[in-house]
């Protein structure tokens, strides 16, 4: 891909979502309403800047392309290396999923009675322009795959939180969980603020 062309898409995304933050809208409409906003923004791909779409040969990426001031939402995009994966882990809040380039393989995942995890459902394929939802009230335990061996798959997240600050789990193989905080692959952000730069776009 070359360099961005329509920042304007990821802005106008950027906004769509606050607003719903901002009227506390219950989380089955915001999910409702994030997905219909989500799937628009993943409609087009000419908007990721490309330093937000690089590979990285050890391990999958996770850019931050905006945070809200007050950490209620952030906007995130993953890049999968050819055949990479997520731990199982989950995300202790909302978030919603949109392949933008690629496909990606979900396993959903949740803790039984006596404390061991077990698969739940069948592995779900999301392919460009697929949108899926997590959180803790509709299921908040998976893992995620590259469903390319060979390719670079990348996805757009949004979650209801600065999802690179919040304390979460990962459920290692041997059982029972262990903490992390992700964090973020980038120390700069793209600016989809700088509107005199969009004079030209139509």
């Amino acid at each position: 891909m070359t360099q961005a062309l329509r920042p304007d898409r990821l802005r106008t995304f950027v906004g769509r979502i606050a607003s719903l933050v901002d009227a506390a809208a219950p989380e089955a409409q915001l999910l409702d309403a994030g997905a219909a906003a989500l799937r628009e923004l993943i409609a087009h791909d000419d908007w990721l800047p490309d330093a937000f779409a690089q590979p990285d040969p050890e391990r999958y990426q996770q850019f931050l392309l905006h945070a809200d001031s007050a950490q209620r939402f952030s906007v995130v995009s993953f890049v999968w290396g050819p055949g990479q994966a997520t731990p199982v882990h989950d995300h202790t809040v909302w978030g919603l999923i949109g392949v933008l380039r690629g496909a990606e393989i979900a396993q959903a995942y949740r803790v039984a009675p006596d404390g061991a995890l077990q698969e739940h459902g069948a592995a779900k394929r999301l392919d460009t322009g697929d949108v899926d939802a997590v959180s803790p009230g509709i299921g908040d335990i998976h893992r995620v795959s590259n469903a390319f061996g060979d390719r670079t798959s990348i996805s757009i997240h949004v979650y209801g939180a600065n999802i690179g600050a919040v304390s979460r789990s990962v459920y290692p193989a041997g059982g029972g969980r262990k903490r992390f905080i992700s964090g973020y692959s980038n120390d700069v952000l793209p600016n989809i603020w700088n509107v005199s730069k969009e004079s030209s776009i139509s």
